[in-house]
């Protein structure tokens, strides 16, 4: 299956390179993935911090490892391991998230904690907020006097929320998501962990950021969303969000140049696609144009003088998307099974593809940070 990755553009990933027991740096260059990793560009942090890296990926000296189509191929539940495979196009940066930046989902965070995390009683509850609120936040500005007097109309008549609090009040929700070196990429399992019963993808669109908070570029992420471990408590972020194979990204990075910015990014629209092994369908689509705060404030939400990036991060922004639709019991919504096949696409970002699994069953995180420099000092990189 290919990427889907359009004919222009400039796309930069990593992948796993069977000869050097490790991963390289790669570019598009026609039809092939060319192998640029060097002493100057060792690391996609590296190639980012540069200040033009789309000019810096063009241009760098490399080899080709084979055709897009190929590693596409292998890139996979079980890899051929005689063959290269996709990565995510993340390495040593941190893996931030955004979450309530859409109104729709905002609402069903409103539900979840309502429900305490019991799928059967979301239904009600859902009329019951969406009576009261209707389409009345959309047109608010998060931290605006409108969005204040609003707040408290909202706690007068007993709806209000902490998720309401990081949807409309000034402050965003930025969270760690997964541990650098920790996501998955294009056609890998992703990771439900086996307390949940009630989960669902979030695709979103995930940003690129250099230590100095410059957008560097974009691609596709799944936030993974295990909506009955947050909804009984919100401190349960952490055990709900990062696991083992819990966040995808991925197909290959676009990075910003001639034909590609930042205001392609605020008009993309994500189509979502669920394939149960059991002939079950689900469609979705985000689109980024009713996000309710900027990339740019979320970056300055997540990176300043209050925190430090030396590494850069990856953002991933938040999702429109929140499924409703039942997949087995009148009023229980949807929820994953095992081997959900999960397709979240952009024409402009290409296709990320994922299988769903346990967190138990997917294949373990043993490469991290210190295999990667020992790796890369290997290899002479440096």
């Amino acid at each position: 299956m290919t990427l889907d990755l359009p004919q222009t553009g400039t796309f930069v990933g990593r992948v796993w390179l069977p000869e050097a027991d490790g991963p390289a740096i790669v570019v598009r260059r026609g039809a092939e993935l060319v192998d640029i990793t060097s002493r100057e560009i060792p690391t996609m942090q590296a190639l980012l911090e540069l200040d033009n890296p789309a000019d810096a990926a063009l241009g760098a000296p490399g080899q080709s490892i084979g055709s897009i189509e190929a590693v596409a191929a292998n890139s996979k539940e079980t890899p051929e391991s005689n063959k290269p495979y996709l990565l995510a196009p993340s390495d040593l940066q941190a893996i931030k998230a955004c979450g309530v930046t859409f109104v729709s989902s905002m609402l069903e965070r409103v539900i979840e904690e309502k429900a305490k995390g019991d799928a059967a009683a979301a239904d009600k509850i859902r009329e019951r907020c969406t009576a009261i609120l209707g389409d009345s936040l959309r047109a608010v500005v998060p931290g605006s006097d409108k969005a204040m007097a609003l707040k408290s109309a909202l706690i007068a008549e007993d709806v209000w929320s902490q998720y309401l609090e990081v949807g409309i009040g000034p402050d965003a929700e930025v969270f760690t998501k997964s541990q650098a070196m920790s996501a998955v990429g294009r056609g890998a399992s992703i990771g439900l962990h086996p307390i949940s019963t009630w989960n669902n993808p979030e695709p979103e669109v995930v940003l690129a950021v250099d230590s100095q908070a410059r957008i560097k570029g974009a691609t596709l992420g799944n936030d993974v969303n295990l909506r009955d471990v947050e909804g009984r408590s919100a401190l349960l972020l952490g055990k709900a969000k990062d696991n083992n194979a819990s966040c995808a990204i991925g197909p290959m990075l676009r990075l910003f140049d001639d034909s590609f910015g930042l205001d392609d990014v605020r008009r993309a629209e994500l189509t979502l696609r669920v394939s149960g092994e059991d002939g079950f369908v689900l469609n979705g689509q985000s689109a980024m144009t009713e996000i309710s705060r900027d990339p740019t404030d979320l970056v300055a939400q997540t990176r300043g003088a209050h925190h430090q990036y030396p590494d850069g991060f990856f953002l991933m922004m938040g999702t429109l998307f929140a499924p409703t639709q039942d997949r087995d019991t009148p009023g229980h919504g949807f929820t994953h099974k095992l081997g959900d096949r999960v397709e979240i696409s952009n024409p402009a970002l290409g296709t990320l593809t994922n299988t769903v699994r346990l967190s138990t069953e997917c294949p373990p995180w043993v490469f991290g940070t210190s295999a990667l420099m020992k790796n890369l000092a290997k290899r002479n990189l440096i």
